[in-house]
């Protein structure tokens, strides 16, 4: 039977590179900002949740979005853009795609933006409810390591990685008796949102059949 979890924290990040960068959108971005501020005038943000990043490299500085309610951040800048949520789950995957769509839009149509490559990350801290996170660990642990000791082992820390695609397995630095699952991948550019949050979606669902592990319906 499957260990029942909860899930208290939970993170969606997407990452998109231009094809070349638009350096107006460093140099002079006035235009497009109060296009993008009008455009997501339905989630009700206001001036105070407008920033500019002017720090760090020209590629990590640009003007960054924050969505209080929906717990939404958008930030893009002359390389690239990104949309993080916090306290992700899937009920709220319309909604973001919706918001990401929204901000996408105001790029390619005012700031002469060609979206290309992108990149996901989902982070999950997995808190089970009746055991010890390290019986979930434990399975994925090779009997050549684990004959090294009597005593079971305090850690275990996994990280696979193959072309394009990246999972990391450990403690949850966060929370106490939780696993850290951080499930990584890069998309081309032709791929659609659709099939992304299918790939994910089956992604978060393959690793939880092997960590033997069901979210908690309570």
């Amino acid at each position: 039977m499957a260990e029942q979890i909860t899930i208290p924290i939970s993170t969606f990040d997407i990452a998109i590179s231009y094809v070349r960068p638009v350096l107006s959108l460093w140099l002079d971005r006035a235009i497009v900002v109060q296009k993008m501020f009008d455009a997501f005038e339905p989630w009700k943000l206001t001036v105070d949740d407008v920033e500019a990043v002017t720090t760090g490299r020209p590629s990590e500085q640009g003007v960054k979005f924050k969505l209080p309610l929906e717990r939404i951040t958008f930030f893009f800048g002359p390389g690239g853009c990104k949309l993080t949520r916090e306290a992700a789950n899937w009920s709220q995957a319309d909604e973001t795609l919706h918001v990401l769509s929204v901000a996408l839009d105001v790029l390619t149509q005012h700031g002469r933006v060609e979206l290309g490559k992108k990149s996901t990350s989902l982070v999950l801290h997995l808190q089970p409810m009746n055991v010890p996170f390290r019986e979930l660990l434990r399975p994925f642990l090779i009997s050549t390591l684990a004959e090294l000791e009597n005593a079971a082992p305090e850690a275990m820390a996994y990280v696979v990685r193959w072309k394009g695609r990246r999972i990391t397995l450990d403690g949850s630095a966060a929370l106490a008796n939780a696993v850290f699952l951080h499930l990584e991948r890069d998309f081309d550019a032709a791929i659609s949102f659709e099939e992304i949050r299918e790939t994910i979606f089956k992604d978060e669902a393959t690793m939880f059949g092997l960590l033997n592990v069901q979210e908690s319906e309570s």
